[in-house]
This record gives C-alpha cells, structure tokens and sequence, in this order.
C-alpha cells in the first residue's frame, strides 16, 4: 500500500505529505477505541454514578446537597473527618521520616547486609493490611504479651491505626525514597568538602534539596493510602471512627447506600487534592543527574555507619516481630490458654466467615487479574505511545489511565454497586461473579501498571515502526518481535504487582463478592468480625506467603526467561 502522497496545486507549489494509514493500523486504532472504551466502563462511569448517587435520596430523587450536610451536621458522622485526617497526617510524618533515614542508610553511608536489609524492609507490602492489625491485638490487645508497655493505653484506637498503618505504607514510602537517592552528583559532596562544609551542612544543603521531590511525592502518597485505607481501622479501630469505616457501616450495617455514597465523596475530595499536588509537583522536578555528574560513592564513616546499622536492625526487628507475632498466633492451639503448636487454625472450613474455597478463589482471581490484566494493559499502553495519529483519542486514554490513582478502592468498589447492579446495565449479568472481581481489580490497580509499560516503551527507539513501515510489515508483527521481548522484565513486572495486589486488597472487593466467590482477604475480615481471630491471622499468614511464592516465582522468570530475551543487552 502507497504510504504517502504528494499533489501539487495550479501554482506548482507541492502541499505536506499526506499519510495514509496501512490496514494494521486501522485495525490497531479500533483496538485502542476499545480499550478507551472499556476505560469509561469500567472506571469513568461507575464514578459518575457514585457521584449521581450522592446527591439523591432514597426513593432516587434529586436532593442537592442534603446528604453532605446531614453528614457534615451529625456529630458521630463528621467527627470522622477530623480523625482520618489526624492519623494520615501522623502516619505521613513518621513513614516519611522512617522512609528517608532507612533509603540515606541503604544509599549513602557503608552500611553493611544493605540486600537483606532491603529485603526486609519490603516484606509488609507482601502482607494484607489486615495482618500488622491482627498481630498488634496479640502484642498490645487485652490479653497481649506487651500490653504493658501501653501503660494502660488502649491499642484498640489511634494508637493501633498509626503502628498498622505505617506498617503496611512503609514499603510504598521506601520504595520511591530509595529512587530519589539513588543518584546524585559526587562533585557536589567534593565541593562541600573542599569548602569545609560539615557533615550536617552538606546534608542540609545538598542532600535534602537533591531529594526534596521525592520526600514531597512520599509524603502524598502515605497521606492517601493512610485517609483511604479500610482494613488496619476496621480490625484495630474499635469506636474510633474514620472516613473508610463510615462507608462501610452505612452500606453494610445499614444499608443506607445514599449516605455511603456521599462519605464515599468525601474521601475521594483529599485523594484527588494529593494527586493533583503531586501531578504538579513532579512536573516541577529538574534533573539532578547530568551527564558530566560523577556517580556518588559512600566513604566509610564509622559513627555514622554504626548509627545506620543499629537504626537499620531496630527496624527490622519491629517488622520481622510483627510478622512472627501473626505466625505464630496462627499456630497456637488457644490464646493465652493453651500455647501448644497446632495447625487447627488452619481448618478453615470449620470456621465462621471463611473456607479454603475463599483462598482458592483469591488464587483464581489473582491469576485471571495478572494474566488479562498484564496482557491487556501493556498492549493499550504500547498502543498509546507508538500507533501513529489519534491524538485527541490517545489525550482521553492517558486520561482516564491515570484517573484510578486518585480513586480509593473503597470508593471504586461502591461505585461499582451503584452501575453494575443497575436494572437497566445490560452488563448487570456480571455483578456477584468472578469476572466483576477481576475487572475492579485490574481498574483499581491500572495506574500503577500503565505508567511502568509506558516508562518501559518510552525507552524503545520509534525507528523501529518507521523502519517497519517501510519494509511494509505490519505493526503488530513489530509489537510481537521487538517491543514485547524487549520489555518483558516490565511485562513481568507488571504481571508480579497484580498478583501480589489481587492476593491482597480487601477495600477493593469487599462489597462486590456473592456466597461463591469469597475471598481470602475478605475471609480474614469476616473471621475477625466472628471473634475467630487466630483463623483469621492464620489466613492472613497464608496470603503472605503465597504472595512470597509469587516472587520467587517472578525472579526465577526473570532470572532464566530473560536470559534469551534480554541476550542483545549483553556485548
């Protein structure tokens, strides 16, 4: 097929070339107007219906704004504003300094184990939330091994929500913390040093600045994940209401999904200022990596390197104990009565509130979400950023690909009720079954997996298609032999985190599975609300490690699979 065409008018004056697009791309184009498509489906519409809900009563009538000041004018209702925004503002301050001191030792000084130390740290993010929650009721509860050193405190309130909370976000904050002091210029640490700088001005004058974008976005994302998260207040919480547990008490308890709807609002106004705050942010952000920096290499500095090792092994005791604690109560026969090692927990099927079949559930959905998920995500992103044209259509796609970020999970599964359950949805058929499980998964989690395939073809040179174009070979054939194999460790990526994160979420589903398609995760809150918590804890543990076997599993692909397709990287 001719691939351009030149025409010239009456004064021989030749007009722009006109490009003509090849039948593949006509075809990859209606694949991305799908994929926009199940975008607005799938996340833009049930938010909007959400939104419609809020401001109606319940016989369906518009009523403005009269459920916002019902809540805001009922003294046990609004009360929770104060005390989301409280512990979020908390939990921000200690996971973003405990995020910036641990990512400085791991990067900046000599410390020594720095890969297991990592490792460590990392674990939480392959627990449910739920678990740091039930493990503090062992440690500090009525009955606990440590409740004295509560000095009479309750841990059943703000103080078990901020030791659960920054248990769980901790590996978030790490994780982008360890990015924004990965780099930096050595030549600046030799200017500070030939001009006499101390130790604590160059830390104050080049390190902080240098890192000043990253402890910003750290800080915004354990805010949001603290205000919306549903599960460390639901088990650990006890009459200390927030937002998230305000939504599920009206949905569930009282079935007022009205007034669910209008808090659900309320949480989705301080996750959508965050977002849009670190949108901003982050395009402030300058380069601090030139290419004539020299890479920065840490000097031994024996106070405080002895510093960082004992900073680093107080910490990962906290989190190494708090794991065990759950472990281990799983394990008991009967707390505190009978100590004795059992796998009795384990009998789920004997328990109120879960079965083996909610973790064989979790398994299935986990799956389906990392295989479709990984499959459909990548190829709407390499579609996004390579297929030529469709620029207004590709404005919208990024669009709404970055809009669940903002949306948290119990919000987005409400939102869910509200358009799938609908009489008149010809997709009502999907409400209660595995597939609207795996659908809401895969939205809830789709940001984070956009970017990373979006980041990873960014980096693949656009010649490829130009040249495939032009020894005529269909674009899709380019996709399967170039860009494919060439971001495989992004696929695999991509791939791990939805496992992992369908294993674990619970705010997401808790109000779209039926009697069938329960999962573990919802199990572990059902078992807790049944007062059968060492079950419950030992659902938990079992989540934690299958999600361990899903990274090694991940590391073995990426270990032996991507030995062949990633050959070229080698000379």
């Amino acid at each position: 097929m001719e691939a351009t065409l030149t025409t010239t008018n009456t004064s021989s004056q030749k007009q722009p070339l006109i490009r003509r697009r090849s039948w593949d791309e006509w075809a990859l184009g209606g694949m991305m107007i799908v994929g926009t498509l199940a975008l607005v489906v799938t996340i833009v519409l049930p938010i909007y219906s959400l939104l419609s809900k809020s401001v109606q009563n319940r016989e369906g009538n518009f009523v403005g704004l009269e459920n916002f000041t019902l809540f805001l004018t009922t003294p046990s209702l609004s009360s929770s504003i104060g005390h989301s925004v409280f512990l979020a503002f908390v939990c921000t301050l200690i996971v973003t300094s405990l995020a910036f001191f641990s990512a400085y030792a791991i990067n900046r000084t000599c410390l020594p184990l720095k890969g297991m130390f990592r490792l460590i740290l990392v674990l939480p993010i392959l627990a449910p939330s739920l678990l740091p929650a039930i493990s503090l009721v062992y440690l500090f509860g009525n009955q606990g091994i440590l409740k004295e050193l509560l000095f009479g405190e309750s841990i059943y309130g703000p103080i078990g929500i901020i030791i659960g909370s920054c248990f769980w976000t901790f590996p978030h904050a790490l994780m982008i913390m360890l990015t924004a002091l990965s780099k930096s210029d050595a030549r600046l640490y030799e200017s500070a040093e030939v001009l006499g700088a101390s130790p604590w001005r160059t830390f104050v004058t080049v390190t902080l600045p240098a890192a000043k974008y990253g402890i910003i976005s750290v800080a915004f994302v354990v805010f949001t994940l603290v205000i919306t998260d549903f599960g460390v207040p639901k088990v650990i919480g006890g009459q200390y209401n927030v937002l998230a547990t305000d939504i599920y008490k009206q949905v569930i308890g009282q079935q007022n999904f009205e007034m669910g709807a209008t808090v659900s609002v309320i949480l989705l106004l301080p996750a959508v200022l965050t977002f849009l705050t670190d949108r901003w942010l982050q395009r402030r952000q300058s380069a601090q990596l030139t290419s004539k920096a020299v890479p920065f290499s840490p000097k031994p500095r024996p106070l405080a390197d002895k510093l960082s090792l004992l900073f680093m092994l107080v910490l990962s005791g906290v989190i190494i104990g708090i794991i065990l604690m759950a472990v281990y109560a799983s394990l008991v026969t009967f707390w505190p009565y009978n100590l004795s090692l059992s796998l009795k927990n384990y009998q789920f099927d004997l328990m109120d509130g879960g079965g083996w079949a909610s973790y064989w559930n979790s398994l299935q959905m986990a799956a389906y979400t990392a295989v479709i998920g990984t499959l459909f995500i990548f190829f709407q992103s390499y579609l996004a950023e390579k297929l030529p044209g469709y620029g207004v259509l590709k404005g919208f796609f990024q669009l709404f690909a970055i809009l669940p970020l903002a949306v948290p999970g119990l919000v987005l599964g409400l939102a869910y009720i509200f358009f799938f359950n609908a009489p008149n949805n010809p997709l009502n058929s999907i409400y209660g079954t595995m597939t609207i499980l795996v659908v809401c998964t895969i939205s809830h989690f789709y940001t984070v997996c956009h970017m990373t395939a979006s980041t990873a073809l960014k980096q693949i040179d656009p010649e490829f298609e130009s040249v495939s174009a032009s020894l005529k070979v269909p674009q899709i054939i380019t996709f399967w032999r170039v860009s494919l194999p060439v971001c495989l460790p992004a696929v695999l990526d991509i791939a791990s985190y939805l496992f992992v994160n369908a294993m674990t979420t619970v705010s997401a589903v808790v109000f779209l599975y039926s009697y069938n398609t329960t999962l573990a995760s919802v199990a572990v809150l059902n078992m807790d609300d049944a007062g059968d918590i060492a079950p419950a804890a030992a659902m938990a543990v079992l989540i934690m490690v299958t999600c361990m076997g899903a990274r090694v599993v991940h590391w073995f692909l990426g270990d032996v699979l991507l030995k062949h397709t990633q050959s070229w990287h080698k000379r």
